[in-house]
């Protein structure tokens, strides 16, 4: 499609959406908010970051772009059940595994966080992995939804955990329908539940807007501790 027929699809879209979700008023969404440690962190540098947002808040791009440009980060890769989306790739975006595969994993306790989410398709984070990792004296960023941050948070308590949100809930619904990977129907589902997700914001120790990509991940970076600069002068 053409940039003028794809801008009139996503206005289109977000036109139905409102029309077809429930009248209500848009959530409120929550503003920066520095780090605030908790005994947990006293006299450590924290070996692992969480990083967690409602949906389409941008999570993945985030953390993508860390990865290109702080290669001092380890950034978890997680498994899912989920197909790929285009351009995604095996063991570099996500590591992409039947759900019998997965279950087999959570049976053998291997699995440090997962979840179902969207009641579709379940997320994880493998426990070896990031063990390793902090063995090998890295720093690790877990990219993770709602339900797996509590996980962690039960098994890690010294990890730090940072909420991304949205500069507003226009540009959420914006950037969900502007990626096209959901039908409308999953489309209002995610929204309801991205309603639920913002609400938990209090639960975390950060809160980081992501109003440029490049600006919210070197606020990630900074929370994380990190000394050593971006490879690219200009970030």
């Amino acid at each position: 499609m053409r940039y003028g027929t794809i801008t009139a699809y996503i206005l289109q879209t977000i036109q139905t959406l409102r029309t077809t979700l429930p009248a209500q008023p848009p959530p409120d969404i929550p503003g920066p908010r520095e780090l605030t440690l908790r005994p947990e962190h006293a006299g450590v540098r924290p070996s692992v970051t969480v990083l967690a947002g409602p949906t389409a808040v941008g999570k993945g791009t985030v953390s993508q772009y860390i990865r290109e440009h702080y290669p001092q980060v380890c950034l978890s890769v997680s498994a899912t059940t989920r197909e790929p989306r285009p351009g995604e790739v095996n063991g570099l975006h996500y590591s992409f595994v039947s759900h019998s595969k997965f279950d087999e994993l959570i049976e053998q306790g291997k699995m440090l966080e997962w979840a179902e989410v969207h009641g579709l398709n379940k997320y994880g984070t493998r426990r070896d992995t990031v063990e390793e990792a902090i063995a090998n004296g890295q720093h690790v960023l877990l990219e993770i939804d709602l339900q797996g941050a509590r996980q962690v948070r039960q098994t890690m308590p010294e990890a730090v955990f940072v909420f991304l949100t949205p500069p507003s809930w226009e540009e959420l619904v914006r950037r969900l329908v502007g990626r096209g990977t959901e039908s409308a129907e999953e489309q209002q589902r995610r929204l309801e539940t991205a309603k639920l997700e913002l609400a938990a914001e209090p639960e975390f120790d950060a809160v980081i807007v992501n109003d440029t990509v490049g600006q919210a991940s070197a606020r990630l970076v900074e929370v994380m501790q990190l000394t050593t600069s971006a490879k690219t002068a200009e970030n």
